[in-house]
Order: structure tokens, then C-alpha cells, then sequence
């Protein structure tokens, strides 16, 4: 009983994790087909401009409880800055172009973003522990918790909320789904589709850097951890079903309580539990549990 509930606190705490590092990936798959590899570098971003910033901060003398602050804004600045630099400045220009091509140019700008993270912070970790360990422990039965480890399944469950209803409650998401179904007679109705895909990138690029900002003070944020995101998240949207905002949330259950049952029960195969998934999965589903349907045309 003891490794059962373990199990399930750790897995929704990874799945939360996850959640909030691959929603942004799925959601600018969903409206422009790019499979953004760059993902990963916006996670960063927003790690380090979350551990810098919370750094700086602490060191002052300040409260702990205002740090909280620094989170959700480092996210904002970072990701909403290289998020309108990427889509304006280079992707603007390679829409319409073969899917794969633009896994290579997202691909391009991952590498670059990670030597931007390399030049601006250095090589050495960053270690913003401050905000995890303000609110203390819980504990349940006899295992002791972060209470920050609940905020950030709060926090996922709230963007999961917010970003449902946008999409089916408001006039702008009814308008981003007719995007998604066809963009030429979208352009026809008059629909601005070229400020869709710009505010859509913006806001996945957001969503991409809070992940990484919300994890800053759990981790040590050191170069690489882009790499890592993007893979893992790769593997959620996947399973979820590529696109599809519930598919994501789907997936990250799936995948983190995958990862918590082989970390307790089997150390070894944490990693290889998760791609194990993924395969079974896609032997059944070969577009995911809950991939948006395509339209053909004749």
C-alpha cells in the first residue's frame, strides 16, 4: 500500500511536470503542423531565466513568498520574447513549405538557442531551491512531500482548464479551430490567419518556457535540459495523440505514472518503461489516443 500511494503521488507530480513542458509542443503542432524541436529551447530559457532571476532576487534579502512571482514572469519575458524573434524572424518565411523541412529549421533554431543559453548564463548549474522548500513538507503516510510539488499540479491543472476554455467558449478559439481545419478558406473568410500562427507560437513558447521556469527550483538547471524536454515531450504528445490539448494531459498520466511504477518497482527501466508505452501504444493507436482528425481534400 505504502509503494501504490508512492507511486501515485510521484506519478501525478511527473505527469504535471510533463504537462506543462509538452502542452505548448502539441498546441502549435495542433494549429500550424510544425513539430517544433525548438521546444526544448524555450524550456531552457525560461529554467534559466527563472533560477537567474530568483538567484538575484534571494540574495537581496527579500522575502522568499515574492519569488513565486519571478516564475510565471521569467516565463512570460523569455518565452514571448524568443517565441515572436522565432516565428517573426524566421518561420514566417518557410510557411506552406514539406513538414519535414520545418522539423530541420525548428531543429536549427534548438541549436542555436542552446548556445544563446551558453553565452547569456555560462556553462556552470544554477540552483534556485528557495521557492520548493518556502511552503515546507507534507507528509503522506510517512513520506514526506514538497508542497510546491502540489502547486505544480494545481498550476497544470489550471492551464489544462484555461486552455479548454479558450478554445471551445470564446469567439478566438472558434476562430483558431477553423484555422486548424482549413487555412485557405479560413484566409477567405477574412480570417487573419498569419496573426493565428504568430499568437499561436507566442503562447506555445510561453507555455514551453514555464515549464521550464516552474521546474527551475526542483532541478539544477545546467545545460542539456532542453535536449532531455523535448524528447520526453515528443513521447507525451505522441501518445496523447499529436495536436489534441487532451491528448497531452492523457499522455502525461500515461507517461508519468509509467516513470513512478519502474522507479519504485524497477529502477533500471525508467527510461526504457516510458518508450515502452509509446510503442505499445502506437501498435494499437498508430496516431495517438486522441489525434485530431485530418481532413482530405478531393
Amino acid at each position: 500500500m505504502l509503494t501504490a500511494i508512492a507511486i501515485a503521488v510521484d506519478g501525478l507530480g511527473f505527469a504535471a511536470w510533463l504537462f506543462l513542458s509538452s502542452v505548448g509542443l502539441t498546441l502549435i503542432y495542433g494549429v500550424m503542423r510544425i513539430l517544433n524541436i525548438a521546444h526544448g529551447g524555450f524550456y531552457a530559457l525560461g529554467a534559466y531565466s527563472s533560477a537567474w532571476a530568483i538567484g538575484i532576487y534571494t540574495a537581496t534579502g527579500s522575502p522568499v513568498a515574492f519569488s513565486f512571482l519571478l516564475i510565471p514572469l521569467a516565463a512570460l519575458i523569455a518565452g514571448g520574447i524568443a517565441g515572436l524573434l522565432v516565428e517573426r524572424g524566421i518561420l514566417k518565411f518557410m510557411y506552406g513549405r514539406d513538414e519535414v523541412l520545418m522539423v530541420l529549421v525548428t531543429y536549427a533554431v534548438f541549436l542555436i538557442l542552446e548556445d544563446v543559453t551558453k553565452l547569456i548564463w555560462g556553462t556552470e548549474s544554477y540552483i534556485a531551491w528557495q521557492p520548493a522548500f518556502h511552503f515546507g513538507t507534507v507528509e503522506i503516510v510517512g513520506i514526506p512531500y514538497t508542497v510546491y510539488k502540489f502547486l505544480i499540479i494545481g498550476t497544470a491543472l489550471l492551464v489544462g482548464l484555461s486552455l479548454f476554455l479558450v478554445l471551445n467558449k470564446t469567439r478566438v478559439g472558434k476562430l483558431l479551430l477553423v484555422v486548424i481545419e482549413d487555412r485557405e478558406i479560413s484566409s477567405a473568410l477574412g480570417i487573419n490567419v498569419t496573426l493565428f500562427f504568430s499568437v499561436t507560437f507566442v503562447v506555445g513558447a510561453i507555455l514551453g518556457a514555464l515549464g521550464g521556469a516552474i521546474t527551475a527550483p526542483e532541478i539544477s538547471v545546467s545545460p542539456g535540459i532542453g535536449a532531455e524536454i523535448i524528447v520526453l515531450s515528443f513521447a507525451v504528445i505522441v501518445i496523447g495523440g499529436m495536436g489534441s490539448i487532451g491528448g497531452a494531459m492523457i499522455g502525461a498520466v500515461i507517461v508519468g505514472f509509467a516513470r513512478a511504477a519502474s522507479v519504485h518497482l524497477y529502477p533500471p527501466a525508467e527510461l526504457f518503461s516510458i518508450y515502452l508505452v509509446m510503442a505499445a501504444v502506437l501498435a494499437v493507436k498508430p496516431y495517438g489516443l486522441f489525434a485530431l482528425a485530418e481532413s482530405r481534400k478531393i
